[in-house]
């Protein structure tokens, strides 16, 4: 089997274990407070992958740490809004809505580098928004406070894509230790965020550990592993055609463990935001005229 064909399987594997959180985290939720859980999940997966790079971490540059709390807050945002989101809306909405990053991190580059936006991709945008308001806006054309508090997931997110793609162009940044310690960071902002707002306590049932340590575990130390690895084997652009797969599997997940009714009006809203993503990475061929010797 081809490298890039094996790397792209495994990828494919990430995004089912991606896609598989949100019903797991909306088990995990049912007995845990949002951000002991994320506490619990990140420090777990801090836990794992450190124990197997821990060369990585013996050695830390300056650079190394400083980007890390900068990632680590922007990372921690998109799961303090994931935690409290999903609570108040329905698993496929919080899935699609959470996979959008790519929408605003053209606007976050821009900010940062000052890097143009292209016309195709604010065509992409322009699709995805479009996609986004039928899949959250009800008959009295307004979304639910958790599709809201959802749109915060994208948001962040597409602010850790942009740290962390600007700390990895620094030579003196290891780019695995960077990602150990962002989840080291995360752990410790919600876990003292739990401290002071919830009543934080480990799970009380076998299906909430269960479901909390597969989320620790799989959905972030597993997965990071592999994507880390994996990607250096890959093109970009099967990278992001594949994670667009993320809220597709959580919707069949949803549909067939918690019975979501999923309406007409959704479906189209799904099709247009997937169609929004992968247009973004597929790069359509262009013609070009080429004039011959006589100047035609």
């Amino acid at each position: 089997m081809k490298k890039q064909l094996k790397s792209d399987l495994l990828l494919v594997v990430v995004t089912i274990f991606w896609g598989t959180s949100y019903y797991l985290t909306d088990i995990s939720l049912s007995d845990l407070p949002p951000m002991c859980l994320n506490a619990f999940r990140f420090l777990s997966a801090f836990l794992v992958i450190g124990l197997f790079l821990s060369k990585n971490l013996r050695s830390l540059s300056k650079e190394t740490i400083k980007y890390s709390l900068l990632v680590g807050v922007a990372l921690s945002g998109t799961y303090i809004f994931y935690g409290y989101g999903i609570l108040k809306t329905s698993l496929t909405n919080a899935a699609f809505i959470c996979s959008i990053p790519v929408v605003f991190t053209p606007i976050f580059s821009y900010i940062f580098e000052r890097r143009v936006v292209k016309k195709k991709m604010l065509f992409c945008i322009i699709i995805c928004i479009v996609g986004l308001a039928f899949l959250t806006l009800n008959d009295g054309l307004q979304p639910s406070i958790g599709d809201i508090i959802c749109l915060g997931v994208p948001i962040c997110y597409a602010l850790d894509i942009t740290l962390t793609d600007k700390a990895v162009r620094c030579a003196k940044v290891d780019a695995l230790g960077l990602g150990v310690c962002t989840l080291g960071v995360v752990g410790i902002i919600t876990l003292v965020i739990s401290l002071l707002l919830e009543q934080p306590h480990l799970p009380t049932r076998l299906e909430t550990w269960i479901s909390s340590l597969a989320l620790g575990f799989f959905c972030s130390g597993f997965a990071f592993v592999i994507q880390t690895i994996q990607q250096k084997y890959t093109t970009p652009n099967h990278v992001g055609l594949i994670f667009t797969l993320e809220p597709i599997f959580a919707t069949i997940i949803a549909i067939i463990f918690t019975n979501e009714v999923v309406t007409n009006q959704k479906i189209l809203g799904m099709v247009l935001m997937i169609s929004s993503l992968i247009l973004m990475e597929i790069d359509l061929p262009v013609k070009k005229h080429i004039k011959n010797s006589c100047g035609k």
